[in-house]
């Protein structure tokens, strides 16, 4: 299978498996390569954004993605994590977990904040985005903390 053939189908599979209530977008506005306000208004937990980093289900971050983790089998899909808060701000990772093909149409990452124009996605998850504004939130603010390369 190609990597790409195998990333769309990661990305069917982190959408089908989005885990809790309904989830509901809320809007949000773009500034050059980010989103400077937080979601919603919300306010993020970083504890909860690592538990949600760390959640194979949930957020899944891992099955791409580097981190500073005790964690095994971690991703070299996607670029290392590791002192992602000392490379962008805020409002920056915001962007790219949202919806990274704003930046980059090409990109294999799967937009945690879109629902637009997504394909195989389990029908008790249609119409919801894989996370929902305070999950945003709180990924935001662990990924911010991770600030040592």
């Amino acid at each position: 299978m190609s990597p790409t053939r195998s990333c769309i189908g990661l990305v069917a599979g982190l959408l089908a498996g989005a885990v809790g209530a309904e989830r509901a977008l809320v809007d949000y506005r773009v500034e050059r390569d980010a989103v400077p306000a937080p979601l919603a208004g919300r306010t993020g937990d970083a504890v909860r954004g690592e538990a949600i980093v760390r959640d194979r289900r949930n957020g899944n971050c891992l099955a791409c993605h580097a981190l500073p983790l005790d964690e095994p089998s971690q991703g070299e899909i996607g670029p290392a994590l590791t002192g992602i808060g000392a490379r962008l701000a805020a409002g920056q990772i915001r962007l790219r977990l949202v919806d990274q093909r704003l930046l980059n149409p090409d990109t294999l990452m799967p937009p945690y904040h879109r629902i637009d124009g997504l394909v195989d996605v389990a029908p008790e998850y249609a119409g919801q985005p894989a996370l929902d504004a305070q999950e945003i939130e709180d990924v935001v603010a662990y990924l911010s903390s991770l600030t040592t390369p």
